[in-house]
């Protein structure tokens, strides 16, 4: 990595190592010199923990209960506990963006890894989580140093519905698998994998059907989310629940808006009914910040503010982001409108998790993670694993000829041009904190060949032209043109959404003026976390090349030019679809349908309601090489068990499905074998996706097709591999129909492998279908 470290940094780190010799942080609670408070059954880590917890709680007054229900939550010093920050961030890295983690000389940085969205077009389960662990590994060394707190308030795993969301970038992408299957994995690698104890506490957020910030004068406070129950189920729902299910994360966020007119931290069917009763959360559900004032206060949900405390910790909430809860609790349990019982269940929920995480054991240092420290932030392996996954994550979108990959050999001189070809803090996305290091895309392309660099443009909003001539001139004299080209954070970010889908300002016109002056070929290289229109690039015949980058963090600069150069061959997909600009008339975001209305001119959303023309569809991403599927072994029949009440004489085809409750789904899969042969001269590693799509697809269920499984297969040149997948019949080839309830098409379900199609029959093992 280039620029690892500032010398200034440096310089400071080695002060402070000298003067500070780096000593364990104290006890937060337990503390085993404090005679007091040493021997209290809560600091008994033979004791069971549901033990200890009531014990914690029965000796703690409603004054100082009240107290801990907020992020800052307030020391107790008669009972040895030390005031402890809950809201901290790791979207893609330790960060500092919420007031939990503070860099400072001993901790001057934090491994940056790729924006989610960027990780996401890896489709790689086991490099989510990884990441996880790095990222777990450095915030438990920060943690140790006095620097960070515990609990992660990541990842965001909201379906990205609308391309003009500025926060898409945050999250996996549009396919609720992808997402809820980048929500566990991730998880996983934050939280380790002891059931009791947890390494760090994540959390998934914001529940629900939360992706609108700021358009067209409505904004995230003050919106109210009208959703069917059918896409709460499909779609919405489906990440949190994987998350919960399959993750075990330790924590949920409620958003600031309201579902269908009940702001989500109010509502106890989301909190206590599905969240914790339904997916069985063993953990704590959080507010986002302000949430509980939010809808008091800006959506005017309660009349009194004690009303809205009542009503949120009722519904489920046990932490309040924000002062709200500390203010107006103990006055509500005062008027009547909530009992201590209610706060001791909020309480027992947080103060399990700080006990899963060792905070009640005791000296840190004593814990298995005790002895991570300052060596274990920003070490090599962490940041070649942030080179790595930017490698997986790019996505080659165009590749005429094929030109790509570049020489060294002939491509001697290479113009940089574009706002983001010196690109550093802006490859990290939003919700990062302060890098290792940075690579830029100049220095990564500096690295195969001489440079000749022009900005053409001041920065990404390009509002003139008076840089062209430069980058014209640059662009004349080189062997090969890469533009540098997109978006950053003023353009697509929390609180601010896009109105269109094209390049900023001026920046089509510098990319087609530049080709067309080209001495050799041009390859656009595009940073943007949502969809851009470049059907104009995508059409010249002039640029050869496209490549998304997403924002690829720290290392983004070395992965783009190892791509380029062809050190390393693309492997990414695009994790949700580019739509041409026309697609956003008349299409409200606030419009929270997913399903397509072609009778009101609705298009639908997502690859897996809308069919229309897109610029680049979901899953696309090109090679260097060629695979070919073939498909080894496959069922062309699957029954299905069924257990309750069955009717024979419920035969009408239209509505022939097995609600999943009905069904014996336990073991119920269906098995495909595929082989995977790379006929090209490069070694390679593929992403295979199968999709299916249910019998009558676009009819009842309005549902094209959908992702049931994706594998990473890596596959020497002119070798073969069998990859074999299972798809859970009751998870995957379900659908939910208009009432919100799951159910088993049966009938002909289409598979799509590539270019492989093939179709399996599910059937009913009893005679007669349930009809409820």
């Amino acid at each position: 990595m280039s620029s690892t470290f500032s010398l200034v940094a440096a310089v400071f780190l080695l002060l402070f190592v000298v003067h500070h010799t780096c000593e364990a942080r104290d006890a937060f609670a337990c503390d085993p010199k404090n005679g007091a408070t040493k021997n209290l059954p809560f600091c008994n880590v033979s004791v069971a923990m549901a033990e200890r917890v009531k014990d914690l709680i029965g000796r703690l007054t409603l004054e100082e209960k009240v107290r801990l229900l907020v992020n800052n939550a307030a020391a107790v010093p008669r009972l040895g506990m030390k005031g402890y920050e809950w809201w901290s961030e790791a979207l893609h890295g330790v960060s500092n963006v919420g007031p939990g983690v503070k860099f400072n000389p001993q901790f001057p940085g934090a491994t940056s890894f790729p924006q989610v969205i960027t990780t996401a077009a890896s489709f790689n389960a086991s490099l989510w989580e990884a990441i996880g662990r790095v990222v777990s590994d450095e915030a438990r060394a920060m943690y140790n140093g006095g620097t960070a707190g515990l609990t992660y308030w990541s990842p965001n795993v909201n379906i990205f519905r609308d391309p003009r969301w500025g926060r898409g970038q945050e999250t996996p992408g549009e396919d609720p698998v992808l997402a809820g299957t980048y929500a566990a994995s991730y998880v996983r690698g934050l939280q380790g994998t002891d059931a009791n104890r947890l390494k760090v506490a994540a959390c998934c957020k914001h529940f629900t059907a939360y992706d609108l910030d700021n358009w067209n004068g409505m904004d995230r406070f003050h919106f109210n989310a009208q959703v069917s129950k059918q896409d709460i189920e499909d779609t919405f729902d489906v990440p949190f629940r994987m998350c919960v299910t399959e993750g075990r994360v330790a924590s949920v966020m409620c958003s600031y808006n309201q579902v269908n007119g009940v702001p989500t931290c109010a509502d106890p069917n989301l909190l206590k009914n599905t969240v914790r009763g339904l997916w069985q959360l063993d953990g704590y559900i959080v507010s986002d910040c302000d949430s509980v004032g939010v809808f008091y206060d800006n959506q005017h949900y309660t009349p009194t503010p004690e009303e809205a405390a009542a009503d949120a910790i009722k519904a489920g909430l046990d932490l309040d982001c924000g002062p709200f809860l500390a203010v107006h609790t103990q006055d509500a349990v005062k008027k009547g409108l909530l009992s201590e019982a209610d706060v001791n269940g909020a309480l027992a929920n947080t103060l399990t998790v700080q006990m899963r995480l060792g905070m009640f054991d005791g000296e840190p240092s004593a814990h298995a993670y005790g002895k991570l420290g300052p060596k274990d932030v920003c070490k090599p392996a962490h940041q070649e694993l942030a080179l790595e996954a930017a490698r997986q994550g790019i996505v080659l979108l165009k590749n005429t000829g094929p030109v790509l990959p570049l020489s060294p050999q002939r491509h001697h001189s290479v113009a940089v041009i574009g706002p983001n070809s010196k690109a550093t803090v802006a490859m990290i996305g939003n919700y990062a904190g302060i890098a290792c290091g940075y690579t830029s895309p100049l220095q990564g392309i500096g690295r195969y060949a001489r440079t000749i660099h022009q900005l053409g443009c001041e920065n990404v909003a390009c509002k003139n032209d008076n840089l062209f001539g430069p980058a014209i001139s640059a662009a004349r004299q080189a062997d090969a043109t890469v533009l540098v080209m997109g978006l950053d954070q003023s353009i697509e970010a929390e609180t601010v959404d896009r109105t269109g889908l094209l390049l900023p300002g001026r920046q089509q016109d510098l990319v087609s003026k530049v080709a067309a002056a080209s001495k050799g070929p041009t390859i656009l290289v595009l940073m943007s976390g949502g969809p851009v229109d470049i059907t104009f690039a995508k059409n010249n015949p002039r640029i050869v090349g496209i490549l998304w980058a997403g924002y690829p963090g720290q290392a983004g600069g070395a992965a783009i030019a190892d791509i380029l150069f062809g050190t390393s061959n693309p492997e990414g997909k695009l994790p949700m679809t580019w739509y041409p600009e026309e697609y956003l008339r008349k299409l409200a975001m606030t419009n929270m349908a997913m399903r397509a209305r072609k009778s009101a001119g609705y298009p639908g959303r997502t690859y897996r309601f809308y069919n229309g023309p897109v610029v680049y569809p979901f899953g696309h991403g090109l090679t260097y090489t060629h695979f070919v599927h073939t498909l080894a072994s496959a069922p062309t029949v699957v029954s299905v068990p069924v257990n309750g009440h069955r009717r024979p004489n419920a035969t009408d085809i239209s509505n022939r499905a097995i609600r999943v409750t009905h069904a014996r789904c336990d073991k119920l899969f269906v098995t495909l074998e595929v082989d995977i042969k790379n006929v090209g001269s490069r070694d390679g590693t593929h992403t295979l996706l199968v999709f299916s799509a249910p019998p009558a697809a676009g009819g009842q269920w309005a549902l094209e097709k959908q992702l049931v499984v994706f594998e990473k297969v890596h596959v020497p040149a002119k070798a073969q591999r069998r990859v074999g997948v299972d798809i859970h019949v009751c998870k995957l080839l379900s659908v939910v129909d208009k009432s919100g309830i799951r159910r088993i098409p049966l009938g002909l379900h289409s598979f799509n492998i590539g270019d492989v199609k093939h179709s399996v029959s599910l059937q009913a093992a009893a005679l007669g279908i349930i009809k409820s």
